[in-house]
C-alpha cells in the first residue's frame, strides 16, 4: 500500500528538551490508526510536524508525497491543502452560524457559492448536522459542536485528517458518537491519524496503534 504518512529517524528538540527522539512510524493511505501515551509524551508535537507547524531537528517526514524536512515556506500552503485539523478546543467562531463556521476554509480559497453550498451540506451530512446549519455555536452540545469541526476539517476534501484529543472533553456517549463520525469519514477514502490518552478510543478497533511515552516510540500494536 502507499504511504500517506512517513516518519523515519525524526528527532524534535525544544531548547534542552528533546520532546522526540528517533521516531520511525508509518501509515498507509486510507488508514484510520491512533497515536496514544499520557501527557507530556509528544503526541501533539508529532501532529504539529505533519502540518508543518514545526520542523524536526533530525530525520525526514514525508506527507500525501510531501517531504516536509525540507519544505519550502512557499510550499506549506500546498501540502496544508492536504490535511485536515481537529483541535480539542473546537476554535469555532462563535458569532457565526454552523454554515458559515464550516464554510470558512472554501470561501478563503475563492470556492463559487453553489459550490460551497453543495460541500457544506455535504459535511454537515456526514456528520449528520445538516439540520443544524443555521444554529449558533453556543446553542450546540460539545459533541455536536465537535462534529462541526469535523465537518469543518473535511469540507476542502483533505487527504489526511488530524485529530488531536478529539474527545478530550466529552462524556463517554458523547465520545463513542464522534469516533462513529470518524469511521464513517474513513470509510469515504481520508487517512486519519488520532492522537489520543483515552484507550477506550481503540481498544477492540483492530487498528494501528502507535504508543509514545517521555518521546520515544515505545510500541505499535493493533487496537
Amino acid at each position: 500500500m502507499d504511504e500517506m504518512i512517513s516518519f523515519q529517524d525524526v528527532t524534535k528538540d525544544y531548547d534542552t528538551q528533546t520532546a522526540l527522539r528517533n521516531i520511525t512510524f508509518s501509515v498507509d493511505k486510507g488508514e484510520m490508526a491512533f497515536i496514544t501515551g499520557p501527557s507530556g509524551s509528544g503526541k501533539t508535537t508529532l501532529l504539529k510536524l505533519i502540518y508543518c507547524a514545526e520542523k524536526p531537528d533530525k530525520g525526514t517526514i514525508s506527507v500525501a508525497g510531501f517531504e516536509t524536512a525540507a519544505i519550502k515556506e512557499s510550499t506549506v500552503p500546498a501540502l496544508r491543502r492536504h490535511i485536515g485539523i481537529v483541535f480539542q478546543d473546537f476554535r469555532l467562531l462563535e458569532n457565526k452560524n454552523v454554515f458559515e463556521n464550516v464554510a470558512i476554509a472554501l470561501r478563503i480559497r475563492g470556492v463559487s457559492e453553489r459550490e460551497m453550498k453543495t460541500r457544506v451540506y455535504d459535511s454537515l451530512k456526514t456528520v449528520t448536522l445538516r439540520h443544524k446549519s443555521d444554529a449558533y455555536p453556543k446553542s450546540l452540545s460539545g459533541g455536536e459542536q465537535q462534529r462541526v469541526v469535523i465537518a469543518r476539517a473535511i469540507v476542502a476534501e483533505p487527504t489526511v485528517l488530524l485529530a488531536d484529543e478529539p474527545t478530550g472533553n466529552l462524556d463517554p456517549d458523547t465520545a463513542a458518537g464522534v469516533m462513529r463520525t470518524f469511521k464513517d469519514v474513513n470509510a469515504k477514502g481520508t487517512t486519519i491519524l488520532i492522537a489520543t490518552h483515552n484507550r477506550d478510543l481503540f481498544r477492540h478497533t483492530g487498528r494501528k496503534v502507535i504508543k509514545l511515552d517521555s518521546g520515544n516510540l515505545v510500541g505499535e500494536e493493533l487496537g
